[in-house]
Formats: C-alpha cells, sequence, structure tokens
C-alpha cells in the first residue's frame, strides 16, 4: 500500500509483457499516494520469446511463466484474478466477470490477443490455438501425456507461417520425436502466403532449408478452409490428414474492445497515439498486442511489448503529475531470432540472416535474462 492518503489509483488491465515492466518500476520508485491493481485473467504469466523453447522441452512451465501473484506481492500492488468484460469510462470502472467493477484514475490495457478463427470452418471446436498463450502451456503438457502412448502414424498440422507457427512446427517435431517414442511423425505447416512472408528473402531460404533437413512437410500458398476431426481441408480442395491441429494465425481482438466506445483499428484494436495513449481518452493507455500505434505501425510481436514497457511506465507517471505524455518510436528495422526447436536458432534483421547453435545460445541468454529482471 502506498504511504499517505491515497490520491490516485492505477489499474493495470492485462499481465503482458509491458505491465510487468510497470510494477517493478512503481516498486523500485513509489509514488506517494499512488496505488496500483494488476488485474489478470491468468495469474501465472507467459514470456512469448521463450514458449517455442517450452514447447521444445529446452524450458519448463516455471523457467519461462512470471507468477503475477509473487510479483504483485513484491512490488505492493493489489491483484485480481479476473476476466474484463467492457469498460464503464463515464464513472471510470473496469467491468469484469463474476466480480465487481474496479474503479480507477489512469488505466492501462495489456491484455493481448486471440487467433482469428472464424476465417476456418470448424477451428475452434477441432484446433488448438497458440493465443492466449497462457493457455497454451497447460494444453500442450496435457497433449505431451496423450502422445507417450501414441503408436503408429502421428499427423500433426500447424496454421500459419509466420514466424510464431514457424517456430512452433520446429518445436513440436522436436519434443514429440523424444516422447512419442512409437509414432511415426510427420508434421506438416500449412500457410495461405510464403513462408515468413514478412521477412527477408535469407530468412525464408534458411528456414526452408530447416524444414526439408528434418523431414517437415511444408504447405505454402493455400489456405485453409475447414477443419474437422482427423484432417484438414486446404482451399483447392485437397485434405491432410491430422490428428492434431494447432493454429497460429493473424492475431484477432476480444469482443469486448468494440463495446467501450474507444476508437479502434480497422481490425478492432485499441487505436493509440505515440505516447501509447488512447486517441480519445487521455485516461487510458493500451500496449501489446491488444493495441495499435496508429503513427508507428508494426508487427504484432513480442518484442515491441517488451519495448513498451519502459515508455509506458514513464507516460503512466507523467500523466499522475499532470504532465504530458512524451512520444515513443519503435524501432523499425528489429532482430528476429527464430529457434529451430533442436538447439539452433535463425537470427535475421532487414536483409540478412545467419542460423548457428550460437544463436540459438545468444537467444537463450537474453530470454533468461529478461525473465530474471521479474522473477528475482
Amino acid at each position: 500500500m502506498p504511504a499517505g492518503p491515497l490520491l490516485k489509483d492505477v489499474v493495470l488491465l492485462g499481465g503482458g509483457h509491458s505491465h510487468v515492466h510497470v510494477l517493478k518500476s512503481f516498486a523500485m520508485k513509489p509514488m506517494p499516494g499512488v496505488r496500483l491493481t494488476l488485474i489478470g485473467r491468468d495469474i501465472e504469466t507467459p514470456y512469448s520469446g521463450m514458449i517455442p523453447g517450452f514447447v521444445a522441452g529446452h524450458y519448463s512451465f516455471e523457467e519461462c511463466h512470471i507468477d503475477l501473484a509473487r510479483l504483485a506481492a513484491w512490488t505492493g500492488a493489489r491483484l485480481f484474478h479476473a476476466e474484463a468484460t467492457g469498460l464503464d469510462r463515464e464513472n471510470r470502472r473496469v467491468l469484469l466477470k463474476d466480480r465487481p467493477p474496479v474503479s480507477y484514475d489512469l488505466l492501462s490495457i495489456d491484455v493481448g490477443s486471440a487467433p482469428n478463427l472464424e476465417t476456418i470452418s470448424g477451428a475452434a471446436q477441432a484446433a488448438t490455438p497458440v493465443k492466449p498463450i497462457a493457455e497454451l502451456g497447460r494444453r500442450w503438457l496435457a497433449f505431451l501425456e496423450r502422445m507417450k502412448s501414441w503408436s503408429g502414424r502421428l499427423e500433426i498440422v500447424v496454421i500459419g507461417g509466420g514466424a510464431g507457427g514457424v517456430e512452433l512446427a520446429l518445436a513440436i517435431d522436436h519434443r514429440v520425436r523424444a516422447v512419442a517414442k512409437g509414432a511415426e511423425l510427420q508434421v506438416t505447416l500449412a500457410t495461405k502466403g510464403e513462408l515468413l512472408a514478412s521477412q527477408a528473402a535469407a530468412a525464408r531460404q534458411k528456414m526452408r532449408a530447416v524444414f526439408q533437413r528434418r523431414g517437415l512437410r511444408l504447405v505454402e500458398n493455400r489456405a485453409t478452409k475447414r477443419i474437422e476431426r482427423g484432417s484438414v481441408q486446404l482451399d483447392d480442395g485437397a485434405w491432410l490428414e491430422a490428428d492434431a491441429v494447432f493454429v497460429v494465425t493473424e492475431a484477432s481482438a476480444a469482443p469486448w474492445f468494440a463495446t467501450t466506445g474507444l476508437p479502434l483499428d480497422e481490425r478492432g484494436f485499441f487505436a493509440v497515439d505515440d505516447t501509447l495513449r488512447s486517441t480519445a481518452d487521455p485516461n487510458i493507455f493500451a500496449v501489446g498486442d491488444c493495441a495499435t500505434m496508429l503513427p508507428h505501425r508494426r508487427p504484432k510481436a513480442g518484442v515491441f511489448a517488451v519495448r513498451q514497457g519502459p515508455p509506458l511506465a514513464a507516460n503512466l507517471r507523467r500523466a499522475l503529475l499532470g504532465q504530458a505524455p512524451q512520444s515513443f518510436v519503435p524501432q523499425s528495422r528489429y532482430l528476429s531470432i527464430l529457434g529451430t526447436g533442436d538447439g539452433n536458432a535463425v537470427a535475421t534483421r532487414g536483409p540478412w540472416a545467419v542460423e548457428g547453435k550460437w544463436v540459438w545460445r545468444w537467444k537463450d541468454h537474453i530470454d533468461r535474462k529478461w525473465m530474471r529482471m521479474y522473477r528475482e
């Protein structure tokens, strides 16, 4: 609890990467009269950069998740384990499922996104979505338990050819081969466009070579039309056998965003300016996958959410002091390191790409260092 009289309530809705940094920032340098409240649907929040390594078996569940209850207790923040359903902006309240609303003076939203399953018939019933990432960890551990006793052919299909889909397919292939000793495994990656379409040609070339070397099947430029139990139909009418399907397609916004009256982008995500503040409500900030910086649009990737933490913390402080928030420009070119599941990785930035075990060790060092900042 803050020392002295309580003057301002800052509510952090969602336990994303940026909010984890805000909690630590205010713990290290508290503001008198300011109380932080964290509302999280999941108490253990995953670090997205380490999830493919978790799937591949390189990290335990604990190593790649931050215990929000422990973090909140250390920082002195209130923690409510609840799911948001909307906002009452007139009275400055966050509406929650199955519990009373929570009042705020300043609100920051960092609730992530989910794959858009509506474009694929049957996906919601017959596939495992990779987001929310917090749910994937438990589903994956349960899936591995079932695989231990599997015998005969095992067809796993991953849908989505972006960085997340590529890393997941390779991680699944590595881990399931080690766990399902009696299975004849075939992992297939299906993507409506090119593999790693937003990245350099050098990265695509290296990753296609990895797929070929490892024996994964790659189906490019063919969208998935339908998922049924045991099979996946592509837009050309062809069917793929599928004992399990994982979906890592383009992110979509939560339906309740549209009920808030806040400006949204064309895909339904919160529209924010270059200070990370809503373009229409000075009391609300939004970061991570759930928001779009209109002046500086970037891919919905964890690297940007991590780097929004410090400017968000600084601008929340400025807003509490009645000062104008400062502009923030995310980098336009960024390093992307894609693990291949087997202790190797491909690093790409701009037009170049390199591959090797040293790249994986580099990524592992970066990720573990970030986690130590918020776990120890």
